[in-house]
């Protein structure tokens, strides 16, 4: 391919875009810049700066446009690639307000040769980075996935679910029984070595207990054991509050919705729409908008590949079989639908989805619940998408009074 001159005849496939090709490879120390442009055939230069520099981006940008301009006559546009990963999309915000074309990808969607033994390098990143952007122009739809770069209001609206993730976790390593440094084994051991067996520390009112307490001879417990394990319940109680700070901060995000439906709005936000459904609570409707539903899809088939519960076929000549879900995308759009569709079962048992589940389970061995379960996550995803994008309910779905219940 070449850079060199634009063909006249018409072709298939383009070779020539009068556009500046350019990858920004990130680390936490240097960025690599690399770029093609015309007239530079396919010799790649390469450009590294300091991590963080993007004031200095522009002026880089500027002066490659110059050495373009010098070898062809024509000022080019110049199109910018990057890899989605912990830098974020502070960098793609900063080039669209530059009015530069910025593109953020999917770094495992870039193919890689499987030849051999895969070599990485930034070098070799950057360039097969500062190559997919041509491919795509080119035709080739395939070549990579793009990353739609959310606005910072949805980027901080959807910490809200993600941030109750890691208070859930650590409460539930403070309470698991098979740690020996968790806090509820401390306590028990602690009390138990009284003549306490019966102390529930995961009450409210485990401090009001604990103050009445008497041991096992019928003497109260000492000032010491009491703030020993006064300081071992302070360190249950941090992840505790910090549930509850978070639920009050997703109810917070619910009660505009409230107010606009209570105002007779024409179109009921989307998180209001899915706490109809009995089984949907707040910390699953918001939890599926943040995620993937306030996206476009084009057909369920989409919905369910962008949480990575699409079927992975492997199908060749006359083998036909199944490798499971892709889990290609959003985990924690994934794992929410899982959950949710566990706690459809319970209260939707007359749905059309779980008599279909249960249809499936027919004659089925023991424990051979992991494969439907994952169907289901998939059927209810799509059932959910149409519900909130054209107002299809669910089969046989019981609705709930949300106003009531909001």
């Amino acid at each position: 391919m070449s850079f060199d001159r634009p063909r006249e005849e018409t072709a298939a496939i383009r070779t020539y875009f009068g556009a500046i090709f350019v990858s920004l490879e990130l680390s936490r120390k240097t960025w690599l810049i690399a770029s093609l442009s015309p007239g530079g055939g396919e010799k790649m230069s390469r450009h590294s700066a300091p991590a963080g520099e993007a004031a200095g981006l522009p002026a880089r940008f500027a002066e490659l446009r110059g050495k373009a301009v010098a070898r062809t006559g024509t000022s080019h546009p110049i199109i910018v690639i990057q890899a989605a990963g912990l830098d974020g999309f502070w960098i793609d915000r900063v080039l669209r307000r530059e009015g530069i074309e910025s593109q953020v990808v999917d770094a495992a969607s870039i193919a890689v040769s499987r030849r051999r033994r895969r070599a990485k390098r930034d070098k070799i990143d950057g360039e097969a980075l500062a190559r997919a952007p041509p491919a795509f122009k080119r035709g080739e739809p395939r070549v990579r996935s793009m990353a739609r770069a959310p606005t910072p209001e949805e980027e901080d609206r959807r910490r809200i679910c993600r941030a109750r993730q890691a208070p859930i976790a650590e409460r539930a390593r403070r309470v698991d029984p098979r740690r020996m440094r968790s806090v509820r084994p401390a306590i028990e051991g602690l009390l138990f070595s009284q003549g306490i067996g019966d102390y529930e520390p995961l009450r409210r009112d485990r401090r009001r207990q604990l103050a009445s307490l008497r041991a096992g001879d019928g003497r109260a417990l000492g000032p010491n054991l009491k703030a020993q394990i006064g300081r071992e319940l302070d360190r249950l109680e941090l992840p505790l509050s910090q549930i509850e700070a978070v639920a009050a901060a997703r109810d917070a995000l619910l009660a505009p919705a409230v107010e606009a439906e209570a105002a007779s709005a024409p179109t009921p936000s989307p998180a209001r729409t899915l706490l109809r459904p009995r089984g949907v609570g707040a910390q699953f409707a918001v939890a599926l908008c943040t995620e993937g539903l306030r996206r476009s899809f084009s057909h369920r088939r989409q919905a369910a590949a962008f949480a990575g519960l699409a079927a992975t076929p492997w199908r060749s000549g006359t083998i036909d079989g199944e490798q499971g879900v892709s889990k290609a995308g959003d985990p924690r759009l994934r794992t929410t639908m899982i959950q949710l569709a566990w706690r459809w079962l319970r209260h939707q048992p007359q749905s059309a989805l779980a008599r279909w589940f249960r249809q499936r389970l027919a004659g089925a061995k023991k424990g051979a619940r992991k494969t439907p379960i994952v169907a289901l996550a998939r059927k209810l995803l799509a059932a959910l998408w149409k519900y909130v994008a054209a107002g299809v309910v669910v089969e046989g779905a019981v609705m709930k009074d949300v106003a009531a219940n909001g």
